[in-house]
């Protein structure tokens, strides 16, 4: 990219908005022009804003931390002084949908962390590796929006995106029912051990919402697109369980699959293998190589060894072996604030980027 694209990251002091700009910091094709939150910390330098509560392990980037903080509701100003928008704003659904939606009527592209527009039908919800083609129904939603270069683009929840691309090399053999529980860190809740001292020793076998979401969101992403909408995939049927356990980061899946055609394990390790997606193919910025790796060790993934493979893109898995109820069982791993949140939406940004469909005003 000839000349990098300016960037603004709405609800940048919380975790995931720190994340945005961590991994934005020296991104080949994006710059972070333009830093906005809530009202409280709108006129603060970024620094000031986030001094006592800068979750990353690296340094506030020092770009972003003398930058002053804007007010996210001030549409106009923020879509006059960037080319698209990163969205992980604290507000309500509604309040989001409604954010997001301004900003693409403002003719700024919206690539968002938030689940105000995931079942919105002709929001694509993008795991880039996966669902691509669902690029596509941006069309029609820039006819209803009537714009001509915004859209709103989103990416799926964090617990579905360490087992959803395990599964998704294996669709032509029919996957009718699976069972998943995945043990989610506590960043997914935007908390440190600091700030979240009960969760040391301890799991909790409830997170609000969470198990909904990882039941029917992988149905959209396997959707197919039709009449300028997503129509969501009919099977397979899931169940899911989400704990959250004693863990900075990662989120870890146990998964049981029932197939209409029971593959070998030969040749589920060669999909896995083999396996790579449009951001693979297109050598995006951000896309790991290899996309998945699976462990021939019993002991692997393990969520501190393994959830930063691909710089945190990567997704990994192991023990894979037969099951007694269902055909297969496996465990897999994603870094939940990386391919899980922010990562996932820069990811999502590069391909859609390098689609055509965010360009500089």
């Amino acid at each position: 990219m000839a000349k990098k694209l300016k960037v603004g990251v709405l609800g940048a002091t919380g975790m995931v908005g720190q994340r945005f700009l961590s991994l934005l910091e020296n991104h080949p094709w994006y710059e972070v022009k333009l830093v906005a939150a809530s009202a409280s910390s709108a006129g603060k330098r970024y620094a000031e804003a986030v001094q006592g509560r800068w979750a990353m392990k690296t340094p506030v980037p020092a770009a972003a931390a003398a930058l002053t903080v804007q007010n996210a509701s001030d549409v106009a100003r923020i879509a006059g002084e960037v080319d698209f928008v990163f969205c992980a704003v604290d507000m309500s659904k509604e309040e989001t949908a409604k954010l997001e939606e301004d900003y693409a009527r403002a003719e700024t592209p919206v690539v968002s962390n938030n689940s105000a527009h995931r079942w919105t039908p002709d929001v694509p919800m993008m795991i880039p590796e996966i669902n691509s083609a669902h690029a596509a129904v941006l069309e029609a939603q820039r006819r209803r929006l009537g714009t001509k270069r915004g859209f709103i683009a989103v990416k799926p929840n964090c617990s579905i995106q360490s087992y959803v691309p395990a599964l998704h090399p294996l669709l032509d053999y029919g996957p009718k029912q699976v069972a998943v529980c995945t043990y989610q860190a506590i960043s997914g809740a935007g908390k440190t051990f600091e700030t979240w001292p009960e969760m040391v020793d301890n799991v909790i076998p409830f997170i609000k919402g969470e198990e909904e979401k990882s039941e029917k969101e992988p149905l959209k992403i396997w959707g197919q697109l039709r009449d300028g909408q997503i129509v969501n995939a009919a099977a397979p049927v899931i169940s899911a369980q989400c704990i959250r356990v004693p863990v900075s980061d990662g989120h870890l899946a146990a998964v049981f699959a029932r197939f209409e055609r029971k593959p070998g394990k030969d040749e589920i390790l060669a999909r896995w293998r083999e396996y790579q997606g449009k951001p693979q193919q297109l050598g995006l910025p951000s896309a790991p190589k290899p996309f998945l790796t699976y462990f021939e060790d019993d002991a692997r993934p393990q969520t501190r060894l393994d959830r930063d493979a691909g710089s945190g893109q990567g997704i990994t898995i192991g023990r894979l072996r037969p099951d007694a109820v269902f055909d297969w069982r496996f465990v897999c791993l994603s870094h939940n604030t990386v391919r899980g949140a922010a990562g996932g939406a820069v990811l999502t940004a590069e391909l859609l980027s390098a689609e055509g469909f965010i360009q500089a005003k």
